[in-house]
């Protein structure tokens, strides 16, 4: 049985009392979490879900997240986590598009729901246990679920005009779960810090429920909130975290940091977009005991592709660091050939953990491929020691005057500057030049920019063609939940 809940009844069996969630002061034990996963899986069978029934799940992050998608998984249904920043409109494209017919939906959340259909509200008091929702009935049985079942159906965020379904199998997901288990040393006495959106491969799989599989301790926060985050490492005694970078970003300028004892972490997870050296130095300032380590990886592989490995940090800066023991990570060109270390071209991905492709979308799944290998969209390179560089997406890629402008390069010159607390590099459409660089910044609290000083530092660390043409000021940047800046929206929003 490779069903989610088998593995927390081995648990439950076990080590009935060890602690496996946390959430808003109460703590669930594996043999609470077992019974009550079969009461959730009991109620959602009186809903009508059966074998092969797709459940949404429009939650923010609870116990009753975790109770839901486990339970799913009991009935050999699958679940498909949506983002709850989305539209009414977006969400039911997603729900049609999956064909589910139940939606399990928070309360505070349930206007977002599609009419059609059942919805099952969770209240305030069902997201710390959702078995308070069942009927009494008796708990059904596991159904035997094979490797290629699909557990999960993934929407991205896309860049086309509706996103796209990304399958998960269990084969995916088990291979996922033991790649990370090797690479992080996860057991029962890892616990993990869960504040990003569960609904996101970042929090759910980074190394999120294979905690659970390795018989450890989630710590879920509905909401990221940086002094929540500080007091709960101090009071739980929590030693692992996947962060999307502006979440690091926010802990390490919290002021009230020296109030904590933070000795407990031992790591935390970022990525999403390059690291700077100075983000690596204050992180070891404040968390001592702990290591910052740097990842890559896409929903399309249930996250978590390449990882780096401990000493390299500083000798490897800016590099993601090496595929995991069962990914292979390939350069490509846009034939398809394979290129030399040192070259820049598409990364591309192959193992076990990669999807087979997107739900209802036989043409897009076709083309994401060169063969096995699956096309990431993202430009990088390998260096001679296996180490990948992220230089940019394609489709962040600028074309000025015939000449290829990094985005992340001129990111990377601006960002030493130390009044610019983030920065964001787009492509405009230009008549002279096809397009020109803009810079959207967002300075460090209390500071002011001067364009032209902006402008000159940059001339000093690049090509002319390569400076920003303009500087826009912004408080924030628009991220999606893994913390990667959504260029696309900076985009619309410049040019309409």
């Amino acid at each position: 049985m490779i069903n989610f809940t088998h593995f927390i009844r081995a648990h439950a069996a076990n080590a009935p009392e060890s602690p496996a969630l946390s959430y808003a002061g109460a703590t669930m034990t594996y043999s609470e979490l077992y019974r009550s996963t079969l009461d959730v899986a009991a109620m959602l069978r009186e809903a009508g879900v059966v074998p092969g029934s797709r459940v949404a799940l429009l939650m923010k992050n609870s116990i009753a997240f975790i109770q839901v998608a486990f339970a799913a998984s009991h009935l050999g249904a699958i679940f498909v986590p949506l983002n709850f920043r989305l539209s009414a409109a977006e969400v039911a494209y997603i729900v049609h598009d999956a064909g589910a017919g139940v939606v399990i939906a928070d309360e505070e959340l349930e206007h977002l729901a599609p009419q059609s259909g059942i919805t099952v509200k969770i209240s305030p008091e069902a997201q710390r246990d959702a078995s308070v929702l069942a009927a009494g009935t008796a708990p059904p049985d596991a159904h035997p679920c094979s490797p290629g079942d699909l557990f999960r159906i993934m929407y991205t965020s896309g860049t086309t005009d509706h996103p796209k379904g990304v399958m998960h199998s269990y084969e995916n997901f088990y291979w996922k779960c033991s790649d990370h288990l090797i690479a992080l040393g996860l057991n029962s006495a890892t616990r993990l810090l869960v504040t990003g959106p569960l609904y996101h491969v970042g929090a759910f799989d980074l190394p999120g429920v294979a905690v659970l599989w390795a018989g450890g301790m989630l710590s879920i926060h509905r909401e990221f909130d940086a002094a929540a985050t500080l007091a709960a490492i101090e009071r739980e005694r929590l030693n692992a975290a996947w962060l999307a970078p502006v979440m690091t970003t926010a802990l390490l300028n919290d002021e009230h940091t020296a109030r904590y004892d933070l000795t407990s972490l031992k790591w935390i997870i970022g990525g999403g977009e390059r690291t700077p050296e100075s983000r690596i130095t204050d992180f070891a300032r404040i968390f001592p005991q702990a290591r910052y380590i740097d990842a890559f990886g896409l929903t399309e592989t249930c996250s978590g592709d390449t990882m780096m490995p401990a000493g390299y940090e500083f000798a490897k800066i800016g590099s993601t660091g090496r595929p995991l023991m069962h990914v292979a990570i390939s350069i490509r060109d846009d034939r398809g050939d394979t290129l030399p270390a040192g070259e820049e071209g598409e990364i591309c991905i192959m193992g076990p953990k990669v999807t087979k492709g997107y739900w209802n979308a036989p043409e897009k799944t076709t083309s994401a491929f060169f063969g096995e290998w699956f096309r990431t969209g993202d430009i990088g390179y390998l260096d001679d020691d296996g180490f990948l560089f992220v230089t940019d997406r394609k489709k962040d890629m600028i074309i000025s005057g015939g000449e290829n402008i990094a985005s992340s390069e001129v990111e990377r010159a601006l960002q030493m500057l130390p009044d610019i607390l983030e920065v964001a590099v787009i492509g405009v459409p230009d008549e002279r030049w096809g397009e020109r660089p803009v810079a959207i910044i967002v300075p460090q609290p209390g500071t002011e920019l001067d364009p032209t000083a902006l402008r000159d530092h940059c001339r000093t660390h690049l090509a002319g063609f390569k400076v920003p043409k303009e500087f826009i000021f912004r408080d924030e940047l628009p991220r999606n939940p893994s913390g990667k800046v959504l260029k696309r929206e900076l985009r619309a929003q410049l040019v309409g």
